[in-house]
């Protein structure tokens, strides 16, 4: 992956890296270009960065000073002599010599006096993509490693250093969480860190079955009902196979609900008939559907009902998706205004397809539903747009009332959970929803494997990206296709993890077992009233 952070340039893309199997993300992070692979160890460190120098850029080259500090002191415990080049953020070998390196760039951003972002380490990366850029945009300095310096160390060893250290620097009478997105492996094995080309083929091949099939992507399952590769997939992120509930084993009595389609019902679901539309209700096979169409409410879908990702724990359709219907968002303020909704909640598909990822859509609704209810608030609940920051703009410019952005799952669980996106992404698309002054909202998904305490470090996580309003809820494996569900989380830990929000600050936590990203949404907005925008400091 090659990363441009806000200063960023694509001229300093010396080669057609997307052909050559790279993806190109724009970012919100201070610095330029640099890339990302097997063999880097990138840490993003989430703390308060106190205002003691003033606040502003002072306090933002502080930060960064300490964290190249962290880093120097790490290289040094390996026998490496690592320094700073001046106006050149970052850390290098030989930096007063005839031919400094880098060897880690770092590229942060702070938020509310919260740091996002960090630092990439070259440990043993295949240093010939920094070949193919012009690496921070600067021309002419060299890029080295760990391994090129003749220092033999896995990252997973250095990881355990830079933790160690870091936790001596910024917290060194507390208590720090740490979230490793791959799990922790054994000395040079990066298989976590990186896809396979058998992977990547058996990616192709579930495709080309889906295409022609149900629409589902496969996941090779067992007889039993059990994991089989989408098990695997849990088991290389730490949750172990014995730890994965086969597919019809009974669920408990508080995950069991009665579908009722009573005369509201009916009414619901003749108004998205009539009108064309597809709800995330039946494609997602919500269990609250009764509950929410008896009281005649719906989440609206849009564009299509087909995705461009395929998450394990989603029952939506993968296969291609068709051209947006550009009559949609009227049809969508039409039924909302058939149903006498106050609060219209709309999510949509992931269209990686589209050039704006389906921002424009987005606004369109928003604009389609105001015109046609005046009085009423709009929840959008959005991809991450692949990060882009023109399409984020598109939609903050409609100014939903809420904008919804789910991370899902802890750090650790990410690549398991939805491999094309990202948990720092997304804790960026909260920040930045919240710093243009929107009501930030995310969800998670509980039972795939995660701990007790990863659950609350994301809930932190969420609120210091600005969240104000979080869904939990127990996942429901839908298909033996799907990832398997690790665990049945008690309604007394739902309970907990929402005492435990919003004692750390969050307006509204909505938890239960059966609690899904729109459940009470219009009761959460009532609750979280919309936040002030921050200022933010960039470098």
């Amino acid at each position: 992956m090659v990363t441009l952070g806000r200063r960023g340039r694509r001229g300093h893309l010396l080669a057609d890296v997307e052909a050559l199997g790279a993806e190109v993300v724009e970012t919100d992070r201070g610095g330029e270009v640099t890339y990302h692979g097997p063999g880097q160890l990138v840490g993003y460190p989430i703390l308060t960065v106190a205002g003691k120098r003033g606040g502003g850029m002072a306090d933002t080259a502080a930060y960064v000073g300490g964290l190249e500090q962290v880093l120097i002191d790490v290289l040094a415990g390996l026998g490496l002599d690592a320094g700073r080049v001046e106006r050149h953020p970052g850390v290098w070998v030989d930096p007063s010599g005839l031919r400094p390196r880098k060897i880690a760039a770092i590229g942060v951003r702070l938020t509310r006096a919260r740091s996002m972002h960090g630092f990439a380490l070259n440990v043993a990366p295949d240093l010939g993509w920094f070949g193919r850029i012009v690496p921070c945009g600067v021309a002419g300095m060299a890029v080295t490693s760990l391994a090129a310096e003749g220092v033999e160390v896995s990252v997973a060893e250095v990881a355990e250093l830079v933790a160690e250290r870091a936790a001596a620097e910024w917290a060194p009478h507390g208590r720090i969480d740490r979230a490793a997105v791959a799990r922790r492996v054994s000395p040079g094995d990066l298989a976590p860190f990186t896809r396979s080309a058998a992977e990547a083929r058996q990616r192709a091949e579930d495709r080309q079955e889906a295409e022609a099939g149900d629409g589902r992507l496969a996941g090779d399952r067992r007889e039993d009902g059990s994991g089989g590769r989408m098990g695997a997939r849990l088991a290389s992120a730490g949750v172990a196979a014995e730890d994965q509930i086969a597919f019809r084993s009974r669920k408990p009595e508080w995950m069991k609900v009665r579908l009722d389609t009573g005369p509201a019902f009916r009414r619901v679901r003749s108004t998205l008939r009539d009108l064309d539309l597809v709800t995330v209700c039946e494609e997602a096979g919500c269990p609250n559907i009764s509950e929410c169409w008896n009281d005649g409410t719906a989440t609206f879908m849009i564009l299509g009902d087909r995705c461009t990702r395929a998450c394990g724990f989603c029952l939506v359709d993968t296969r291609r998706p068709a051209e947006p219907d550009l009559g949609e968002p009227v049809r969508v303020a039409e039924a909302a205004a058939r149903m006498g909704l106050e609060h219209v909640v709309v999510t949509m598909v992931a269209r990686d397809d589209l050039d704006d990822g389906g921002a424009a859509a987005v606004a369109a609704v928003v604009e389609a539903v105001r015109d046609r209810l005046p009085a009423a608030r709009v929840e959008t609940l959005i991809s991450d747009l692949g990060g882009s920051e023109a399409a984020l703009q598109t939609v903050f410019e409609a100014r939903p009332d809420v904008l919804n952005h789910n991370i899902e799952t802890v750090a650790r669980l990410q690549r398991a959970v939805r491999p094309q996106a990202s948990y720092a992404r997304s804790l960026s698309v909260l920040a930045r929803a919240a710093d243009a002054g929107l009501t930030a909202k995310s969800s998670l998904i509980a039972g795939m494997g995660e701990t007790d305490d990863e659950i609350v470090q994301t809930l932190a996580d969420l609120r210091s990206a600005g969240a104000d309003i979080v869904t939990i809820g127990q996942y429901l494996r839908p298909s033996e296709r799907h990832l398997p569900v690790a665990r049945w989380w008690t309604p007394d830990d739902f309970a907990r993890w929402k005492q435990a929000g919003e004692a750390l600050g969050i307006a509204h936590v909505e938890s239960s077992p059966l609690t899904r990203s729109s459940y009470h949404a219009r009761q959460a907005a009532d609750t979280a009233a919309p936040a002030p925008a921050g200022a933010a400091v960039r470098i």
